[in-house]
């Protein structure tokens, strides 16, 4: 008699990224420097840190409250903030993720900005820096007390007899993410914070522990917070796959986000069509995995120099905009580009203090900021901008292109393609097509009639040039830096773009 083997287990179903996501723009800030607060903590002495309840505490969160109308006013309805937990220094060296940083203040002003995200029905997104914390943690200290191959001290990975430092950075060790004690840890922690008001989480360096560690742990978070949108941070590999296998709603889109700077630095937009075909794979990948997830899309963000420090020409930052805003996916912008900030990213210790730097308390103080001198010492770096006179335009240009994205909401998932028959390295006709799932259902539950498939045309010439149909929006690189006036009717305008249908 012959055996049959025994049917292989049914994969599980996928986890349905939460419905509110699918209209997601995000505005991105980094907290630490945005609210002005010390580049290193004063008041780590000895084996303690932070002092008694109340101690040391400033209240500076409350500043992000003053910018929800902007983010609003922007287009944009979530805020994804970088790290606000206790920390050494830039908030990636965690020492308590159960406590606010103090130098930003407590849980009261935590609660304060909760409370106003909610009144202006905007999303809150918080960062996991769970991969890594710093020496100083006191998971960290007992680990290293007790040793590799001891119940506490494998609670982090080494690298010999010395802890494993992420990235090669000492002061900051990496955690065994398999550990059950550890994955109790990190789901109780993110729970606490979903249930005090977050919408969300970052995951930092995800892909250091890889998908397979976070699977189990996303699988318990998201079984109680169904609700709960998970951002992971992969930058480079097949992103599709890792959301499947760790249950992430969505994944940064690196890949893409080079191709865009570089392709309209090197006016080379060939480069960004191949990246383009790429994305259009992922997207259908990501499709067909029915979870609903999709890759976030970014032009900049506190890891990489300014979009608007990145160009050569400061008119293509109208077609980095327009690819921020129209692109399928889910856009996060950092704050500040949306006026032109200008920084560069160096590869040293303190590096990404400029891509960082403290914003004033309100929008109309961003050209004063600019203007004001470096504090130094231990200050955030001052806001830089490209042209404090164009602000202005820059931020409408902006708010133009994500008004469209948001009356045409299919565009988060819709399918994109590169006229091949008429791209230039200078011209690019990128077709934006709505896909099945991409549309509204009708009174009747059936869907409504499908949208009209738009084009988004980019000119990096120095012509102005025929649009290739009825025009919707432009925006003329020129005008928006130098108010050198708009471009002819009916043209892509030199250094621009046009929506067109």
């Amino acid at each position: 008699m012959t055996e049959t083997a025994p049917a292989a287990p049914a994969a599980p179903a996928p986890h349905a990224a939460p419905a509110w996501a699918r209209d997601a723009i995000c505005w991105q800030v980094y907290p630490l420097g945005f609210c002005g607060a010390p580049r290193h903590r004063e008041d780590l002495t000895g084996e303690t840190y932070g002092g008694a309840d109340g101690e040391n505490v400033v209240h500076r969160l409350r500043r992000l409250t003053g910018w929800l109308d902007h983010l609003v006013a922007l287009g944009a309805n979530v805020l994804l903030l970088n790290p606000i937990f206790d920390s050494v220094s830039h908030g990636y060296d965690t020492l308590e993720h159960r406590r606010i940083d103090p130098r930003l203040g407590d849980e009261e002003d935590f609660d304060a900005l909760v409370a106003g995200c909610r009144e202006r029905g905007i999303r809150l997104v918080l960062d996991g820096v769970f991969n890594h914390i710093s020496r100083l943690h006191p998971t960290a200290r007992r680990a290293i007390a007790a040793g590799p191959g001891t119940e506490e001290g494998d609670r982090i990975r080494w690298a010999g007899t010395s802890p494993y430092g992420f990235e090669g950075n000492d002061d900051l060790v990496e955690v065994d993410l398999t550990d059950p004690v550890v994955q109790d840890r990190i789901v109780e922690i993110m729970s606490r914070w979903l249930e005090r008001g977050a919408d969300g989480w970052r995951l930092d360096a995800m892909y250091a522990a890889g998908a397979e560690a976070w699977a189990p742990i996303l699988e318990r978070v998201q079984a109680a917070h169904p609700e709960a949108w998970i951002l992971g941070e992969v930058i480079h590999g097949d992103y599709p796959a890792f959301a499947a296998a760790s249950g992430a709603d969505s994944i940064t889109q690196y890949e893409l986000w080079k191709a865009i700077w570089s392709s309209l630095r090197d006016g080379n937009l060939f480069e960004l069509a191949h990246a383009l075909g790429r994305h259009q794979d992922f997207l259908d990948r990501f499709r067909q995995a029915g979870s609903g997830a999709a890759p976030l899309t970014f032009v900049g963000n506190h890891d990489t120099t300014r979009i608007a420090s990145q160009l050569t020409d400061g008119r293509d930052l109208a077609a980095a905009t327009a690819l921020l805003a129209l692109l399928p996916g889910v856009p996060a912008l950092y704050a500040g580009d949306e006026f032109g900030a200008a920084a560069v990213k160096e590869e040293r210790a303190g590096g990404d203090d400029a891509i960082r730097p403290w914003f004033p308390g309100s929008p109309d103080e961003v050209v004063a900021a600019h203007e004001a001198a470096d504090a130094g010492g231990e200050s955030p770096r001052s806001l830089q901008l490209l042209a404090p006179e164009a602000t202005g335009r820059i931020l409408e240009a902006h708010q133009r292109l994500l008004s469209l994205r948001r009356r045409e909401r299919w565009l988060t998932t819709a399918s994109v393609a590169v006229d091949e028959s008429t791209l230039t390295n200078t011209w690019a006709q990128i077709v934006l097509t709505p896909s099945a799932d991409g549309l509204e259902p009708g009174a009747d539950g059936a869907a409504d009639e499908r949208p009209t498939p738009l084009t988004l045309v980019l000119n990096l010439g120095d012509e102005d040039l025929p649009a290739p149909g009825e025009v919707l929006e432009t925006v003329n690189g020129a005008d928006m830096l130098d108010a050198v006036g708009p471009a002819p009717e009916g043209t892509v305008p030199a250094h621009g773009i046009a929506v067109v249908r």
